[in-house]
């Protein structure tokens, strides 16, 4: 595995300096954070204020007016942003992870002169639309559909919970090739529509439960497109949509690391100046317990951004990437709403509320876990990728394989004994979850384990290495437990409590 040198110039320090006291400025002096909360949408000028500074540079190449598209200059940004809302920094997410890195790794020449200079000087936004009303993770059988009509391409479909409904500028649309008899491809089609062009409509806005900032809905497609506007896969379709999904996933530490900083900073606060029973609640065990879980969530994020900052460029076709970028996905998003769930028993009562940073967090962060792959799925396909690696290997021991695999050698030593057995390729899908979870928690502990090396604070690397031990433990103890309950489908048959009181009981 390659490590990249990285250079952290003065001038991105003052650059993210600014972009921080702008966002401190606007979301606790200029605006109310706690009503904006309640509230759909930003007010247009406090958006139009954070353009300003220009964070989306961090994704697009020097050459078009933007910082490089360097990994920790974009990461970076994305943690400044989550510690004071984890909505924008989504929203900066879609913009750069799914839209301006695709566009600067597959677009044509022509086109991206014609894009880039568009987010840098007229703050435009662009997101992506991938998932369908009945087609959400089966991706693959999307009904969107393109046809050649001479020198572009007609799309039509239904698209829905794309991130920036009505607002993005522009939109990358995904869609598979119709033929003669009405037969959809295999491969998929990616294509750059500019909204001010029309056909997309906006069937509806949808009452998201959380993340009020940003708009989704259900859209209506109907646009043509210009060949050029078509990205350039390098080989197919297919492997150029893993590339961007896994890119975005290998990014979420920049997402949750400001996050979980910002849990982690106002759980510290509330429980030193809030006092139980004539004492702080820092004093109590189990309060510290809690606070030592956030401590180590920040740190194991900490070390995923490290890892993608130090191991992916803009540059790299991370398709093949698959375990590295679901492990960091499924346990960045589960650290995320566990933290909140934390946070908000600390804070009690007055944390329930949508406005208090506690109830809020709880509901904006849980999406996280579906988006972009549902964890569940993400588990499994964790599990299905050692397999196979297993299988071409000619290894059938789980620690065996392990110790010799570069994203767990150091980490699988710690679980020895846990792990040495042979593993079966039959197992049902609820044990490849299951495993799935376990082994995503040893790669969590190879990269917290690189960052100790590189002089993180030592403390915080030991806790957390205690904290991710103990946790995988648990989850290997539970994959190996043959015991697991079965839905009882006619379960409404003697299933009323009500019918077995005594007669002595009902005149109790």
């Amino acid at each position: 595995m390659k490590s990249l040198e990285l250079n952290i110039t003065e001038d991105f320090k003052t650059f993210i300096e600014t972009y921080k006291e702008k966002l401190s400025s606007l979301f606790t002096e200029r605006i109310d954070e706690q009503e904006m909360s309640t509230k759909r949408g930003l007010p247009p000028f406090v958006l139009r204020q954070i353009l300003e500074c220009n964070p989306l540079s961090t994704f697009i190449p020097d050459q078009y007016g933007g910082r490089g598209a360097k990994t920790h200059e974009a990461l970076t940004m994305l943690e400044t942003s989550s510690y004071q809302s984890l909505p924008l920094s989504l929203m900066m997410g879609i913009n750069g992870a799914l839209f301006l890195q695709p566009l600067a790794n597959y677009g044509r020449e022509n086109v991206k002169k014609t894009v880039f200079p568009r987010f840098i000087e007229k703050k435009n936004m662009g997101g992506l639309m991938i998932t369908e009303p009945d087609f959400g993770s089966d991706a693959l059988r999307m009904q969107t559909s393109f046809i050649e009509e001479n020198d572009q391409y007609r799309i039509r479909g239904t698209k829905h919970w794309a991130g920036l409904t009505g607002w993005a500028d522009y939109w990358l649309i995904t869609a598979r090739q119709q033929d003669e008899d009405g037969e959809l491809s295999r491969d998929i089609g990616f294509f750059i529509h500019e909204t001010n062009k029309g056909g997309i409509e906006v069937e509806e806005y949808y009452k998201n439960l959380g993340l009020y900032m940003l708009p989704y809905g259900k859209n209506n497609i109907d646009i043509k497109v210009p060949a050029e506007y078509r990205l350039e896969p390098k080989s197919t379709g297919v492997k150029m949509m893993l590339d961007v999904l896994h890119r975005s996933r290998l990014q979420f530490p920049g997402m949750s690391t400001g996050y979980l900083k910002r849990m982690l900073d106002e759980g510290l606060e509330h429980c030193k100046n809030r006092f139980v029973g004539g004492r702080s609640l820092f004093t109590y065990d189990q309060v510290r317990e809690r606070l030592s879980a956030l401590q180590s969530y920040f740190t194991v994020s900490s070390a995923m951004s490290y890892f993608t900052s130090s191991n992916v460029t803009i540059e790299d076709d991370t398709s093949r990437m698959d375990l590295a970028a679901n492990s960091i996905k499924t346990v960045t998003t589960d650290y995320m709403q566990a933290a909140a769930q934390s946070l908000l028993q600390l804070v009690g009562a007055k944390g329930y509320r949508l406005d208090h940073i506690a109830g809020r967090s709880l509901i904006d962060s849980r999406p996280f876990q579906i988006f972009e792959g549902s964890n569940d799925i993400l588990y499994q396909q964790i599990t299905e990728s050692v397999l196979k690696m297993m299988k071409r290997s000619k290894i059938s021991n789980l620690y065996e394989f392990l110790k010799q695999y570069n994203l767990t050698e150091n980490a699988s030593e710690f679980y020895k004994e846990n792990l040495n057995f042979e593993l079966d390729t039959k197992m049902a899908q609820r044990k490849m979850v299951q495993l799935g979870r376990a082994i995503s928690r040893i790669v969590s502990l190879e990269m917290t384990l690189r960052l100790g090396e590189k002089g993180f604070n030592s403390d915080m690397i030991s806790n957390s290495i205690k904290a991710l031990r103990n946790e995988t433990h648990a989850l290997i103890t539970s994959f190996s437990n043959e015991s697991h309950a079965q839905v009882v489908e006619e379960y409404a048959d003697n299933s009323s409590w009500i019918n077995f009181l005594s007669p002595q009981s009902n005149n109790a």
